[in-house]
């Protein structure tokens, strides 16, 4: 069973490494390892948010099935 991300987890821990890289404070190993952190959380993210916008379109779908039923 895949792991259950935690989207507001991963976004908030996503915007602080994009913080640290804006900053300029980093070293450039310490910039990649941030940067290759934070691509695997955006692609987690946007994967989150792909499958809750397939669940809500399946859900929005079936209330206005019922609605044309009733």
């Amino acid at each position: 069973m895949a792991k259950k991300i935690n989207f507001e987890k991963n976004l908030e821990e996503l915007e602080s490494l994009v913080s640290g890289l804006e900053s300029g404070e980093l070293s450039l190993d310490e910039s990649i390892k941030n940067f290759e952190s934070g691509v695997k959380l955006y692609t987690d993210c946007k994967k989150y948010l792909g499958e809750v916008e397939k669940k809500i379109t399946v859900l929005t779908e079936s209330l206005e099935e019922k609605e044309i039923d009733a």
